[in-house]
């Protein structure tokens, strides 16, 4: 799948799954701005991709913030002249059961997943649309259709489904595609985090999961990263609109 000297910015890619998959673009030729809030993070997944032959550079960003998103997009394309994938992946949690919920834990949710994914494919689109072409992929999760605990992240995740398809019914004449990834159990910091929430130790929660997969094991970073490559690549111009569960079952 051809992504070589396309530009990639991957949104939250400092650590776990959006730094894998801007390693394994990286690693495709692609040439890759790493995004995170945190810049230390940023720049040390930079460095490992540049290190390893590949081109990348740190930029830092709060994707729920309109002047820092569009300030990222001009970066990019002042240093690598264009953008041609868009990898919405950044995103936290603040689980609580809806009577503990507080409003910080859900405009907080949903601020960065569904408004930051808005944000960064809005100011994608403007510099897409012109060059007739683009690939945009978000992340939306398996939590879209219910997980208790997460109201908040679950109507972030379905707001992304319908974010995706929107943009693919618009942009699709310009020759941009944008589709989801809807990952399930994967070993990440966020799912540690998880089993904290939930009083569990990790490694029971994990052998838990990989009883309820199909394929019996829980998934790693890199097995998103690969299915986000298929919808980033020059060959998927004729898939959009679709949410791809990565979830080791059906």
């Amino acid at each position: 799948m051809t992504v070589t000297k396309r530009v990639a910015i991957v949104t939250g890619s400092g650590r776990g799954i959006g730094a894998e998959t801007a390693r394994q673009l990286a690693l495709q030729g692609a040439r890759v701005v790493v995004t995170d809030i945190s810049e230390e993070q940023a720049d040390g997944v930079a460095q490992e991709i540049v290190r390893a032959g590949g081109e990348a550079i740190a930029r830092t960003a709060d994707v729920s913030k309109r002047d820092q998103v569009e300030a990222l997009f001009e970066g990019c394309v002042n240093h690598f002249g264009r953008v041609d994938i868009l990898v919405n992946n950044a995103g936290i949690i603040r689980d609580n059961l809806v009577h503990k919920m507080t409003d910080d834990d859900f405009d907080a949710v949903v601020a960065v997943h569904l408004k930051g994914t808005f944000l960064c494919s809005q100011a994608a689109q403007t510099y897409m649309v012109p060059q007739k072409y683009g690939r945009i992929v978000n992340f939306s999760s398996t939590s879209a259709l219910g997980n208790r605990g997460q109201v908040n992240y679950a109507a972030a995740k379905a707001g992304i489904q319908g974010i995706t398809k929107t943009l693919a019914i618009e942009l699709g004449r310009y020759g941009i595609t944008c589709n989801a990834i809807a990952p399930g159990f994967i070993e990440s910091d966020m799912t540690r985090a998880t089993a904290a929430r939930m009083g569990v130790d990790f490694e029971q929660l994990k052998e838990y999961s990989a009883k309820e997969t199909a394929v019996q094991r829980v998934g790693v970073p890199a097995d998103v990263a690969h299915a986000v490559l298929f919808f980033a690549a020059d060959e998927s111009s004729f898939i959009t609109g679709q949410v791809l569960y990565v979830r080791g079952g059906v």
